[in-house]
């Protein structure tokens, strides 16, 4: 199969395109707008028919042979964990350790450690009765208690597995999570400081409000006596599985290849067993012992599994079409292009993860497609792990950033915090924004040093 460079090009421009037209014009879903792309790509390029479909084969299997069992297990993990109390514990335990004047960091903080196992907008909608409390309690702004925690739970759900949009783009461009682990703190702490109290305090100070009025139902749900699991456990499982994969990660970097520690390290810290060994104990932590039948627990793990299939489909197609991207040769023609245009590899990532977002507004679209044009490049240019793992760090911030109407995290806060749309842009938006442009500074920065 011999195709000419330009229209290689052509190819690859026009199949970002229609991905982009049939996910927000048709609203298509992403998973059948990524495949039919691939198809389409296959076909462009004058593959036969028989390598477009072993294409697709070893894009889906490739893929979701690491990430279906690593997302499947981290839904049942954080589900137990929501449906226990855990995230409530989290949050009051470290508002009465940090004090009264240091609320917002606490939040940050309940934020960056909750949204590790939990989602996003789950964790959001759990926590924000404790958002209006304070509100109603100290008549300040929502926005100066609501930023803190905002960004901790989107700086976690960006940067750090085993949440979705990381997982996925380590497991696209075959990063090892402990490095992945290991940059998304490093880049995700000074984001998370910025955006969330030192930024909180500022756009409170512009923007007053409230509890809006239609969500004050919201402060019945909270059962402050509930008898709530305990500090110390919610943190140990939620680290457990995190500290088990750095473990891994380190046994290769310092102990002998092939030594018996070497081994038994390299096997506890793997995802698979980590995450298994985390979920058991979830279960029966904060299940059986807290009173919970066995049959349902069946049922919270079961039902967990629902919105996880989707996102472990989507990836797999995101590897389907990146796979498309290098036996169609178009691999080599953009990496060709980046080594005349002498463009870094981390800015490509993190440029193209940016248009993606403002374009279409998904995070995980964003990344699984800038992932999908990386993933080509990575042999022409020799990439090490540790270099891996920094991209896909600049990949979760480029998909991070300029959050808007097209996104639904946008409507989730413009409604919960009672804002303006106006008002949703200056804080939502910009606090992104922030979370963004600050965690692909810090890894830029290390990736002259890796």
């Amino acid at each position: 199969m011999t195709t000419s460079t330009p229209w290689l090009v052509i190819v690859a421009v026009l199949a970002v395109v229609l991905l982009l037209f049939l996910v927000m014009k048709t609203k298509l879903q992403a998973f059948i707008a990524l495949l039919l792309v691939s198809f389409i790509v296959g076909l462009a390029v004058g593959m036969p028919p028989g390598e477009i479909i072993e294409t697709i084969e070893a894009g889906m299997g490739g893929t979701l042979g690491f990430i279906a069992v690593i997302i499947g297990l981290g839904a049942m993990f954080g589900e137990m964990l929501r449906v226990s109390g855990g995230a409530e514990r989290l949050a009051l335990t470290l508002m009465d350790k940090f004090g009264e004047k240091n609320v917002p960091w606490a939040l940050a903080l309940t934020g960056f450690i909750i949204s590790i196992p939990v989602f996003l907008d789950v964790a959001l909608v759990i926590l924000v009765p404790i958002l209006y409390s304070l509100v109603q309690r100290t008549g300040k702004s929502l926005l100066y208690f609501g930023m803190p925690l905002l960004a901790g739970l989107a700086v976690t759900h960006s940067f750090i597995p085993p949440t979705p949009g990381p997982i996925s783009v380590a497991a696209l461009l075959g990063a090892d999570l402990g490095w992945v682990i290991l940059f998304g703190v490093i880049a995700g702490i000074p984001a998370v400081a910025i955006a969330g109290p030192i930024f909180g305090k500022y756009i409170a100070g512009k923007i007053q409000v409230g509890v809006p009025e239609y969500m004050l139902e919201q402060m019945k749900e909270m059962d402050y006596d509930r008898d709530l699991p305990s500090f110390r456990s919610v943190v140990a499982i939620i680290t457990l599985p995190l500290v088990l994969i750095l473990v891994n990660t380190s046994a290769d970097l310092v102990l002998e290849d092939g030594s018996t520690l070497q081994v038994i390290l390299t096997f506890i810290g793997h995802p698979f067993v980590a995450l298994t060994m985390a979920a058991l104990l979830t279960f029966y932590i904060f299940g059986i012992r807290r009173g919970y039948k066995k049959e349902e627990i069946q049922q919270i793990t079961t039902k967990a599994l629902e919105p996880a299939g989707i996102i472990i489909l989507v990836t797999g197609a995101g590897g389907v079409f990146g796979e498309m991207l290098i036996q169609s040769g178009i691999g080599d023609v953009l990496a060709d292009s980046m080594q005349n245009a002498q463009m870094p590899l981390m800015l490509f990532a993190f440029i193209t993860a940016t248009i993606v977002r403002i374009a279409q507004g998904s995070a995980t679209v964003s990344m699984i497609t800038a992932a999908g044009l990386v993933a080509p490049l990575l042999d022409t240019y020799n990439v090490s792990d540790p270099m891996l793992g920094l991209l896909v760090i600049a990949i979760a911030s480029g998909a991070t950033v300029v959050s808007h109407v097209n996104d639904s995290g946008f409507w989730l806060v413009n409604r919960y915090f009672g804002l303006t749309e106006k008002q949703t842009l200056q804080s939502w938006t910009v606090m992104e924004t922030i979370i963004g442009v600050v965690g692909f500074t810090v890894v830029f920065i290390i990736s002259f040093f890796v």
